[in-house]
């Protein structure tokens, strides 16, 4: 990596799921490469991708990532860029025993900007039992023992009152700590 450079997540929203939004991951690296990036790989089809850039910080980059999908594909993609520094700090600060569950039972909301606690106060948090969410800095995380396309509580946290006037998309364990992994330069 050159010197001055940073090593960026680009965590892209609702793309490739249940065939539309197509957004092909080698069309993605060209795009990505297009727009200046160093070092571009993708991980999984779901919108994760890997990036070096020397210029802009988070918001400019997703701004102008998003700016150019549009352009491209035609339709809007919300797009969260994150360092290397900040994914290494969800990581570590997950308050459940990640290293004990498996990865889908436990998953990472990420979100454009702080979320406060009053947000989610609707939700009654017993109710949902053992399932569990804690927030963080611009995170939540979910612990969902029987996975996320079982989760009550994260069906209740998805809904559009919980995300208004936020970007939120969420990756499971493996996907946060391989994110890590992927941007530790």
């Amino acid at each position: 990596m050159t010197q001055g450079m940073t090593t960026y997540a680009a965590l892209l929203r609702g793309i490739n799921v249940g065939g539309s939004r197509k957004v092909p991951m080698a069309e993605l690296r060209t795009l990505m490469e297009g727009l200046g990036y160093d070092g571009v790989s993708t991980y999984l089809q779901s919108g994760n991708a890997v990036f070096s850039s020397g210029h802009g910080d988070e918001d400019t980059l997703a701004a102008e990532l998003s700016g150019a999908l549009e352009k491209h594909f035609g339709f809007t993609v919300d797009v969260l860029v994150r360092d290397h520094a900040y994914l290494r700090a969800v990581l570590d600060a997950c308050p459940f025993p990640a290293a004990d569950l498996e990865a889908k039972q436990l998953h990472a909301t990420y979100f454009s900007e702080p979320v406060a606690a009053e947000r989610f106060a609707s939700i009654d948090q017993q109710a949902f039992l053992p399932e569990e969410f804690r927030l963080g800095n611009r995170v939540l995380y979910l612990y969902a023992p029987d996975g996320l396309g079982r989760s009550k509580l994260a069906e209740n946290l998805s809904k559009p009152r919980m995300t208004k006037g936020v970007i939120a998309t969420t990756r499971n364990w493996n996907t946060v700590t391989k994110l890590v992994e992927l941007t530790s330069g």
